[in-house]
């Protein structure tokens, strides 16, 4: 069960983790449909996307051609279908959102070892919610999560937080350039009045869930550990408060899904077919 002490750690930093969230059985079923994303990812070749669907791939000076991140595996994948209104969430999102909650983020991500880059720079994730007017509230309406499937520690990449950061509004942050593959860099946050002195690093064990507001600083370095370090992320919103996104909860039941919304892919109804991406 989610306690009020997570949540009120959320409430006044910005961030909180749900220990042991899900069981290790769970966690190794995880495991599995994220391998067998990552061979279909690879089979692909490039960058692909079908509708909401979409697997990132990159090029890595030490690996050669890995995935990134696929965007709505849930589409294809009932494992990851599963999670995305498991009623572990809502017990923890119901107290945030209310019973009517809809999803624009859900995301795998990928930091296999020995990869050169696989890392994200610091940023605040309201930087993505465009069109803007389609999102609002945003500072209270909107949470994040992400499922630990592998061990995260600094030497794997786990993410850097600053806590109490989600206070101080939206931030001119990394030069508004690129985020993935982008080194973490204390100037960035120096730039914009934090301390780089004050960021702790996100530690998570398999099955604990961590979860965040959209304007909480944070990036992840690349993963110098022997082992994945694999993170599922799920992104919801009290449903009065966004134009888009698929429903995830009504009256705090599940929500299953069936042909795409408008969620973040401007071209799903005028280019719906499976195609490949540029980088």
């Amino acid at each position: 069960m989610v306690s009020s002490d997570s949540l009120s750690h959320y409430r006044e930093f910005g961030y909180a983790v749900v220990r042991g969230l899900f069981s290790a059985a769970e966690i190794a079923d995880l495991a599995e449909a994220f391998d067998r994303s990552y061979a279909q990812g690879l089979a692909y070749g490039a960058s692909f996307r079908h509708q909401n669907t979409l697997f990132r791939l990159g090029e890595d000076p030490n690996l050669g051609k890995i995935v990134r991140m696929v965007q709505w595996p849930s589409y294809f994948d009932e494992t990851f279908a599963a999670v995305r209104t498991d009623p572990r969430l809502f017990d923890l999102l119901g107290p945030l959102l209310g019973p009517d909650i809809k999803q624009i983020i859900n995301q795998l991500h990928w930091k296999p070892p020995g990869a050169a880059g696989a890392e994200f720079g610091y940023h605040q994730d309201i930087r993505f919610r465009r069109p803007r007017e389609a999102y609002r509230r945003t500072e209270r309406a909107y949470v994040q999560t992400g499922l630990a499937i592998d061990a995260h520690d600094r030497s794997s990449g786990a993410m850097t937080i600053f806590p109490g950061s989600h206070r101080l509004g939206e931030l001119s942050l990394a030069d508004a350039g690129p985020i993935m593959d982008r080194p973490l860099d204390d100037a960035d946050v120096a730039r914009a009045g934090i301390d780089p002195a004050s960021k702790i690093h996100l530690e998570l064990e398999p099955g604990d869930l961590a979860f965040w507001n959209l304007y909480l600083v944070h990036g992840s370095g690349p993963n110098r550990s022997r082992g994945d370090r694999r993170f599922y992320l799920n992104g919801y919103v009290s449903a009065d408060d966004c134009d888009r996104g698929e429903w995830a909860f009504r009256a705090g039941r599940p929500c299953p899904l069936g042909e795409p919304v408008l969620v973040h892919f401007e071209d799903l109804f005028r280019r719906p077919e499976p195609h490949f991406v540029d980088p």
